[in-house]
């Protein structure tokens, strides 16, 4: 009896972050289209190599992308947006890049969070008159390398439901809906190259279906399915990230070979699916976690599928609950980590082995691998004693904690003028996300300060110049509140993580955020308390060199949560209090320092709300509680901001209200100030900076643009209430962009004052 192992996609960004590496060199010039192409190609096959080797027996082909595979999905249907001229069938390399990162006539394509991943994904533009053709040659030429060396290809594909209702309606309203006949068709066409290409099976994506969707998309599965089965591959209809059981008749229905559940966020879905599965279905158990590094536990996921093995024998296949994009790439790889707590990590790799070894018990019987799960069972009690897990004064303070402790002492409106008594600040006040570029030299500074090869005091020397830098060109270009720019930061959060007790970090556990940029996420393996101050100090000597305030620069608790790597033997709840207690430590020490603009981001908030509803209200009490806390006991005079980007917010607009930041700044530029509209209708009541220009892009806005925005905003929010400044934090931008962008953001603030002023 034969359980298969395949995967729905794998990491993309390489080992070593080879992807970026060749991204990012192909961008500044220094290497051609045909080399950056040939060093992709390479990589790929080095991934299908190497799952070959660990065994898996069906490899995604089609996951791996240049920069966002939603995007790929749109241009393998013919989709490219209209606004910028392209064509999806002689789309050049170079277009390809300035659909994702925008070129001087047109903005980028707008980027928001894959479900409720950190993974960013490029929004599809749909019109009502968007017409749609297979292109398929990209995906062809795939499945030609592959089979090539021995590999046994099986594309991957983003479903037309998801791909379409991923997207965005834009000109004259219309139903989404209308175009799925056409993008159906197609899809038909697609697959239809795919199987005379010799594909046996094509994975198709159907993430939405974790979703509360509305009945009228639900309806349409049925009707689209039976049009692309006939002429296509055997198809397993994947889903992932959630519970489908309130779907299983409509899946056990549809016209396709196999479905595949994610078994580690909703194992108890099984229960819907296993009793009547389909005899002509296989059905693909999603039992490893593609989205967190903890060592699974062999012996009772093998307990576990003996007996949905016993009812389905060859039927049922074996993989990770979703994509491995989400994972590290090799454990193996961290030499400097603890070795206690590298035993209990699986990362992408040791994933792969991991379904080797349930792959091997369920066919061969337990005794084959009981090596294998000794080490495992070892692994796991070993954690669950460990004494440094926890520490018993972080449980006794959050027992302490009063009644409303997470409560300000008054209502915006009074703290807001107290806060304007001694900021003096001017109409619509300028200001800055918080981090500015992270130059060569900045960069260089910190690898030889972590080699030993820069002292503290010389390292400590070289960031206080970045900040001093920093300061200078802020009052140069004339910003109102001042930020130290974060010389001294790799990661928003892996900077913190290196710094609190409870977490371990990584040398080289990297994770595709968007494109090519990677972020490193601390684990969190233990409680979480602050041992000694992680920012007063480079905030106190920002603010000694300016007379204009200097924030505080803080990563919110949810934001350290959602973007680290969270132990599983707590409520995520209870973790994210912890840390929230910790950050209130530091923002006290700020404000005793001086610092009385603090801000604390939360750009992930949207990100962590659960994709059903039923389940957002709990949530959302508790993230937001948990922001409330980190600034508790705070004077009225000291102003509380929080960030938010790259997130759709309008359906949880009283939530963030209830967050009672002082000042919200948030991405509004790439979907032209869209956002806005949800907030002004709510009526947002405290002080809001809306994003006027798109940092992901090295494109430079002109005045224009900048103005058409603030004019947009002005009509929505009172001018009293509005802040300016940019989408996000500037670290990605070299300098000279960066000057000519704020030298426009201010210009059109100061032009714009005038008017008030004479209106007034």
């Amino acid at each position: 009896m034969s359980h298969p192992t395949h995967l729905l996609g794998f990491p993309r960004v390489g080992a070593k972050r080879e992807l970026k590496t060749l991204l990012e060199n192909h961008w500044k010039g220094e290497l051609d289209e045909a080399s950056l192409l040939q060093g992709a190609k390479e990589l790929r096959q080095k991934h299908w190599l190497l799952q070959k080797g660990a065994g898996v027996e069906l490899s995604p082909v089609g996951d791996f992308s240049l920069y966002d595979h939603v995007l790929d999905a749109q241009l393998l249907v013919g989709a490219a947006p209209p606004r910028f001229g392209f064509k999806a069938a002689t789309l050049t390399t170079a277009q390809y890049f300035e659909l994702a990162r925008g070129n001087a006539a047109q903005p980028a394509l707008e980027m928001t969070k894959w479900f409720d991943t950190n993974y960013h994904y490029l929004v599809p533009e749909w019109r009502a008159d968007t017409a749609f053709a297979a292109q398929p040659e990209r995906l062809l030429s795939q499945i030609r390398e592959a089979r090539a060396l021995g590999v046994a290809a099986k594309p991957a594909l983003l479903g037309p439901l998801s791909l379409l209702w991923l997207g965005k309606a834009k000109g004259e309203p219309f139903d989404k809906l209308s175009l799925l006949p056409g993008l159906v068709a197609a899809y038909r066409e697609l697959l239809a190259a795919l199987r005379a290409a010799g594909a046996e099976w094509a994975q198709i994506d159907e993430p939405i279906l974790a979703l509360d969707l509305e009945p009228e998309w639900l309806d349409a599965f049925a009707p689209a399915y039976a049009q692309l089965s006939p002429s296509a591959p055997k198809l397993l209809l994947a889903t992932y990230f959630g519970d489908v059981s309130a779907h299983a008749a409509l899946l056990k229905s549809l016209p396709v070979a196999g479905l595949h559940l994610d078994l580690v966020r909703a194992p108890e879905q099984i229960t819907a699916f296993a009793a009547d599965y389909p005899a002509d279905k296989i059905l693909s158990a999603g039992i490893i976690d593609g989205r967190n590094i903890w060592r699974a536990d062999l012996s009772a996921l093998l307990a576990r599928l003996r007996p949905l093995a016993e009812k389905l024998g060859d039927r049922l296949w074996l993989a990770p609950s979703c994509s491995l994009l989400h994972s590290p790439f090799d454990a193996a790889a961290e030499t400097a980590l603890d070795p206690e707590l590298k035993t209990w990590l699986a990362f992408a790799v040791q994933k792969l082995n991991e379904l080797k070894t349930l792959k091997r018990g369920l066919e061969e019987g337990r005794a084959a691998v009981s090596d294998e799960l000794a080490g495992s069972d070892f692994a796991r009690a070993q954690r669950q004693t460990s004494p440094r897990i926890h520490n018993p004064a972080v449980a006794e303070r959050l027992a302490a904690l009063p009644a409303n402790a997470d409560r300000r002492a008054s209502a915006y409106p009074v703290r807001a003028e107290r806060q304007q008594a001694w900021l003096k600040l001017p109409p619509l006040p300028t200001t800055t996300i918080g981090s500015f570029p992270q130059t060569p030299t900045i960069r260089a500074s910190r690898a030889a300060f972590k080699k030993g090869e820069l002292s503290a005091a010389d390292y400590r020397q070289a960031m206080e110049q970045e900040i001093e830098l920093a300061i200078r060109r802020q009052e140069a270009l004339g910003l109102d509140v001042l930020v130290h720019g974060e010389a001294e930061r790799n990661d928003m959060v892996e900077y913190f993580g290196e710094q609190l007790a409870g977490f371990a970090f990584t040398a080289g556990g990297w994770v595709q955020s968007y494109g090519s940029r990677c972020v490193k996420p601390p684990i969190i393996f233990g409680d979480v308390g602050r041992p000694a101050p992680m920012t007063v100090d480079w905030a106190r000597y920002a603010q000694s060199l300016t007379a204009k305030p200097v924030k505080g620069m803080l990563t919110g608790p949810v934001t350290i949560l959602q973007w680290s790597f969270v132990r599983d033997d707590l409520p995520r709840s209870a973790v994210c209090r912890q840390i929230a207690l910790a950050l209130n430590d530091e923002v006290r020490d700020l404000e005793a320092a001086g610092i009385r603009v603090i801000q604390i981001d939360e750009p992930a908030i949207r990100e962590g709300l659960p994709l059903k509803r039923a389940d957002r209200d709990g949530y959302l009490a508790w993230a937001g509680e948990a922001f409330r806390l980190s600034s508790r006991g705070v004077d009225d005079a000291t102003q509380i901001h929080t960030h938010m980007c790259y997130s759709e917010f309008g359906d949880i607009l009283p939530a963030i209200a209830a967050l009672d930041a002082d000042v919200i700044t948030i991405e509004t530029s790439r979907s032209d100030m869209e956002l806005l509209t949800d907030f002004g209708r709510f009526r947002y009541p405290n002080a809001i900076g809306p994003g006027v220009y798109d940092i992901h892009s090295p494109r430079v806005p002109s005045a224009g643009e900048i103005r058409a925005l603030l004019d947009k905003a002005l009509k929505v929010i009172p001018a009293e209430r509005l802040w300016v400044n940019p989408d996000c934090g500037l670290k990605t931008r070299g300098w000279p962009e960066v000057d000519a962008a704020l030298t426009a953001m201010v210009q059109v603030s100061l032009e714009l004052r005038e008017q008030l002023a004479q209106t007034a």
